[in-house]
C-alpha cells in the first residue's frame, strides 16, 4: 500500500431530532394533555487509533465522514432514536488539527485511544416538557440542534525509539536491514528511500527497540532541495538520533565533515526541538578501508567535529559493530525511561 502521511478530511456529526407536538387522544379520556416526546440526539464522530494501520492512504479516497441524525420525537411521550456514533480508524501516531482554527485537537499514540472530533446535535424538546399548572396544553416545542462540522488535517508521525539521519547513500537503509528484519529498497543511487521505514531491532530475548529510516537529506533541504524536510517530522517522537555518515565515500572530493555539518544545519532550520535531541555519530562502511586508514579517517572526523557524544564504527554490509551499537542503544533508552519515570 502506498505510504501517505498527510490527509485532509471533513467530519460532520448528526443533527438532533425535533421535539414532537402531540396530545393524548383516547376514548373516555377527556383532555388527556400533552404527550409529545423529545427528539433523539445526533451521533458524534470519533477518531480511533488502530495499530494495524500504517498509512493515511485510505483518506485520499474517502474524505467525508458523517454520523447518523437523531429521529424526531413522537406521541405517547416517545423519544426519537438517537443517531449512531461513527468511529473513524486512523494509524497510531496520528496528529489531528482543525484546519480552520489551527487548533491541535489530539495526538493519538496508543492502540484503541479515542477522541471525539465532532459532537452530535442535541435532540429538541417535545411539548410535554412545557406543561405546567398554568399551561396545561402547551403547543411549544424546540427543534434539534445541528451537529458539529469540522475540516481536519491528519498528520502521521511514525512511532519509533531511534531515528536515522544522513545524506542519501550514507547507508541508512543498509544499517536498518543489518540490525532488523526490515527490508527497505537499497540501490547505488541517491534517494532510493522515498518514505519512512520501520524495523524492530531485537537485543537478546527480551529487549528490543524500533528504528526509523527516513529519506536522505541534502544541503538546502529546508528550502525544498531533494525531498525536502517533510519526513523529518517522523523523527519528532524518537528518543535518540543516529547520524549515519559515509566514512569511505567513492567521490574523492567528498568531505564527511562537511556532510555532517550540512545535515546539522538543516535540522536546526527545521526544528530546534529536533536539533536538541540526543544524537550519536555512526561512521559507516568501515569494511572498505584497511585498519590503519579507518583509524585515521575516524579520528580526523571526530576531531574536526569536536564530537563529544558517543560515536561508533560500523559496517552495515558485514554487520561489524552493529551488535555493540544495538546494545548501547538499549542501555541508553532504558536509562532515559528510568529518568522519565522518576521525574513523573
Amino acid at each position: 500500500m502506498k505510504f501517505v502521511d498527510e490527509a485532509n478530511i471533513r467530519v460532520q456529526a448528526g443533527n438532533g431530532g425535533n421535539g414532537a407536538l402531540s396530545f393524548r387522544r383516547e376514548k373516555y379520556v377527556e383532555r388527556g394533555g400533552p404527550d409529545g416526546g423529545d427528539g433523539g440526539h445526533g451521533g458524534s464522530v470519533w477518531l480511533v487509533a488502530d495499530s494495524a494501520m500504517n498509512t493515511l492512504a485510505d483518506f485520499r479516497v474517502a474524505r467525508k465522514f458523517r454520523a447518523g441524525n437523531g429521529q424526531p420525537g413522537a406521541g405517547r411521550n416517545k423519544t426519537g432514536k438517537s443517531g449512531e456514533d461513527l468511529d473513524v480508524r486512523v494509524p497510531c501516531g496520528t496528529v489531528v488539527r482543525d484546519i480552520d482554527t489551527g487548533e491541535l485537537i489530539c495526538d493519538l499514540t496508543l492502540e484503541g485511544q479515542r477522541q471525539k472530533v465532532a459532537a452530535g446535535g442535541r435532540g429538541g424538546l417535545g411539548n410535554t416538557r412545557f406543561k405546567s399548572s398554568v399551561n396545561r396544553a402547551p403547543r411549544k416545542t424546540t427543534p434539534g440542534t445541528a451537529g458539529e462540522g469540522r475540516h481536519l488535517l491528519l498528520e502521521l508521525r511514525v512511532l519509533a525509539d531511534v531515528g536515522l539521519l544522513g545524506l542519501p547513500n550514507a547507508g541508512k537503509s543498509s544499517l536498518i536491514t543489518a540490525m532488523s528484519q526490515a527490508r527497505p529498497r537499497i540501490a547505488d543511487y541517491p534517494f532510493t528511500t522515498l518514505y519512512p521505514n520501520l524495523g524492530v531491532v531485537r537485543v537478546g530475548r527480551l529487549q528490543s527497540f524500533v528504528m526509523a529510516d527516513i529519506p536522505g537529506l541534502i544541503e538546502g533541504a529546508a528550502d525544498g532541495a531533494g525531498l525536502g524536510t517533510r519526513f523529518l517530522r517522523h523523527l519528532s517522537r524518537t528518543g535518540l538520533l543516529l547520524h549515519v555518515v559515509d566514512i569511505a565515500p567513492l567521490d574523492a572530493e567528498a568531505d564527511p565533515v562537511a556532510d555532517v555539518r550540512a545535515i546539522e544545519g538543516e535540522i536546526e532550520r527545521f526544528s530546534a526541538e529536533l536539533a536538541g535531541k540526543p544524537r550519536w555519530l555512526v561512521m559507516n562502511k568501515i569494511d572498505l578501508l584497511d585498519p590503519e586508514e579507518r583509524r585515521r579517517r575516524c579520528d580526523r572526523l571526530l576531531a574536526a567535529l569536536d564530537w563529544d557524544a558517543p560515536a561508533f564504527e560500523v559496517s552495515a554490509a558485514t554487520g561489524e559493530g552493529t551488535d555493540r551499537l544495538a546494545g548501547e542503544i538499549v542501555q541508553a533508552l532504558e536509562a532515559a525511561a528510568e529518568i522519565a519515570a522518576s521525574e513523573s
